[in-house]
């Protein structure tokens, strides 16, 4: 496993990382998603993501309680805020930044966690208000550092350039060959400002890895046959790109590896990259996943597999009308 800095932080990060989305607390029995955390830290991945969110903080309290008995200095943990947890409860005022905080660690059994995000911008709050807020936060001890998801490029400029606040040092993208928006302002300037990227779903929600068949139904115990697990799978099993996956495999094995392996690769070949969030429900999958670090390509069949997915999924934008 190889680790990137995250951002300006003093934080090394595994550039393949864990998440909980759908997965831990919900869709995943606890043994199996024990094993699949206990598999992560044998092959070097050091950098857990969570929210407060998923399950309704079913998947802090999993991982509160799976990583009591680790060191707390062996591992990197992140968790956000924004989304309803109750019908009053949402969004990132200083009111809700306080509570939250505090919720998420007790859940979490820590009195601090490595990197906090906010995991959308805030509409209804000022940007003023939740920075400060925010700051307090780490002036507190209770956070290290601060990170984002899905901010528009805008608003990561305008909190870059207060004064007097904590710092971003992590921004959190979806990702992928299938999703490759933030390449063209987000990154830009998130690599101006000494924010890394921290990317989500680099596998297409399971579509990169190749295991749909796009002449056969989606095979029993994958996300895309699950109700806790698939409900954002569908925009992706479209049959032009799930054709254009099963075409890039022979691209990957040219490149010495999987297809889920190429996909993740290709994900870290952006320098402004520090890590590729993966989910598992298995610890082979988190064992293959982990082998993608530092795996290096030809950069001309990453070309090829961008053209070809490229076409498929313009293909299937023209077929949605």
């Amino acid at each position: 496993m190889r680790y990137r800095r995250l951002g300006s932080s003093d934080l090394d990060v595994s550039e393949i990382s864990l998440g909980s989305w759908l997965t831990y607390g919900v869709g995943v029995e606890a043994d199996k998603a024990r094993a699949c955390l206990d598999r992560a830290f044998d092959v070097g991945i050091n950098f857990i993501d969570t929210a407060n969110i998923y399950g309704h903080g079913a998947a802090e309290t999993f991982l509160g309680g799976a990583l009591a008995d680790r060191p707390r200095d062996s591992y990197v943990l992140a968790t956000k805020l924004f989304f309803p947890m109750t019908d009053e409860d949402r969004g990132l005022s200083r009111a809700q930044i306080e509570k939250q905080l505090d919720a998420s660690l007790r859940r979490l059994r820590t009195d601090h966690v490595d990197l906090y995000q906010c995991h959308r911008y805030d509409w209804d709050t000022p940007l003023e208000e939740t920075m400060e807020a925010l700051t307090r936060a780490v002036d507190s001890g209770k956070v290290r550092y601060l990170g984002f998801s899905e901010w528009p490029a805008e608003r990561i400029r305008a909190a870059a350039e207060m004064t007097g606040v904590a710092r971003f040092v992590s921004s959190q993208p979806q990702y992928s060959l299938m999703w490759r928006r933030p390449e063209e302002e987000v990154i830009p300037v998130c690599a101006a400002n000494g924010i890394s990227q921290i990317v989500w779903s680099p596998l297409g929600q399971g579509v990169l890895t190749g295991k749909y068949d796009p002449d056969a139904p989606p095979p029993p115990g994958t996300r895309a046959t699950s109700e806790e697990m698939g409900g954002f799978i569908d925009r992706l099993m479209q049959r032009p790109v799930l054709v254009a996956v099963q075409q890039m495999k022979p691209i990957a094995a040219q490149a010495g590896l999987s297809l889920a392996q190429f996909a993740l690769a290709w994900v870290l070949r952006e320098p402004n990259v520090a890590s590729a969030i993966i989910g598992a429900s298995r610890p082979e999958q988190v064992e293959e996943n982990a082998a993608a670090s530092g795996a290096e390509v030809d950069p001309d069949l990453f070309a090829e597999a961008e053209r070809i997915l490229g076409q498929a999924l313009a293909e299937a934008d023209a077929d949605r009308g």
